[in-house]
């Protein structure tokens, strides 16, 4: 079946048609009648759509998941792209086992098997300890695991949101601790790593993954945090780790979200635990400004529409040049500051 217009594809005030995954499904009530408000996506992105009344009226039911022929006309609306739904029809089983879900499975920028290596690399060459080494070993010698963290998403919707989005999300905050222990000496920097590796290990269990990736029960019940030291306790019983080392990674797993109105279940006592809640933090508002800024046209300066998780637009300003760099490269550091104070 062929997959029709990608989202990022589609334009204001054009007409859309193609296949999409049903990301989020909500009833309303408008002064015309009830109508379905829904999230369509594909590899490429999403976008909100309306079902109007009386057209509403024809679905009793929209799962999240399913797999949707649509038409209609795209729209701005409040600075957001949406689509007003002239046509929706549900796949048949049959329709829906022969879509190549390439084209709608969101994946992440870099190739995971080069992330999943180069992170492999990283632990082995940080971890010195014997007992931290077993730990950090571990996920990587279970087949089942290693495969599952290799292809878990990162979030549901707000960043790393993709297939490999975990992997790109612990392999970027394990970069950002390696800097802070390099910058900051006083730092335990194998409990930093160790803490950088694992604080969001239990989003393997807290995400379906696939086409309809949402929270499974268990991840609404417990979230990633408990999750994740379930996970973590029979590696944590057999590598050998000092009882204290073994308290303080729990503390960064529990408090890396830094405040309990962020799904922390303490807030940061350590060092390490502050500088974990930082990397961790900075990494996915970068992805968050990263998405706005892929979604937007041209590159010219300009804002972004509201953007809620992070409370704000976000401005994409203009880059500095990069001309005054090479004209100066080939002259010695004094004669390229005297020109540059000339300038």
């Amino acid at each position: 079946m062929e997959k029709g217009h990608y989202v990022k594809d589609i334009s204001s005030a054009t007409e859309a048609r193609g296949l999409f995954v049903v990301s989020g499904a909500a009833q309303g009530q408008s002064r015309n009648g009830p109508y379905w408000r829904l999230t369509l996506s594909d590899a490429s992105g999403s976008l909100e759509a309306k079902i109007w009344h009386p057209l509403s009226a024809d679905f009793s039911a929209i799962d999240p998941a399913s797999l949707v022929w649509a038409e209609g006309r795209a729209a701005m609306y409040r600075d957001q792209l949406q689509l007003t739904v002239e046509k929706l029809r549900m796949l048949s089983p049959d329709e829906a086992a022969s879509v190549d879900q390439a084209a709608l499975l969101p994946v992440a920028p870099h190739d995971l098997d080069d992330m999943l290596d180069e992170l492999q690399q990283l632990v082995r060459e940080e971890f010195r300890h014997a007992p931290w080494r077993r730990l950090a070993l571990a996920p990587f010698k279970d087949e089942k695991l290693r495969e599952a963290f290799r292809v878990c998403p990162a979030a549901k919707s707000v960043h790393h949101a993709y297939v490999g989005g975990l992997l790109e999300h612990t392999l970027s905050v394990f970069r950002l601790c390696r800097r802070f222990a390099d910058q900051y000496p006083e730092l335990d920097r194998q409990t930093l790593l160790a803490g950088a590796l694992f604080h969001d290990i239990g989003k393997i269990r807290e995400f379906s993954g696939g086409i309809g990736n949402d929270y499974t029960d268990e991840g609404r019940l417990l979230g990633h945090t408990q999750l994740g030291l379930e996970m973590l306790a029979p590696h944590l019983a057999a590598c050998g780790l000092e009882e204290d080392l073994q308290r303080h990674l729990k503390h960064l797993v529990l408090s890396h979200h830094g405040e309990a109105d962020f799904g922390a279940a303490k807030p940061p006592h350590t060092p390490e635990a502050i500088a974990l809640h930082y990397a961790d933090n900075m990494d996915a508002k970068m992805a968050q400004c990263r998405k706005l800024f892929e979604q937007m046209d041209g590159e010219e300066p300009s804002w972004t529409p509201w953007q809620a998780t992070l409370g704000r637009q976000m401005y994409r300003a203009a880059r500095t040049p990069t001309a005054s760099v090479e004209k100066n490269r080939n002259k010695p550091p004094r004669e390229e500051c005297l020109s540059l104070l000339k300038a």
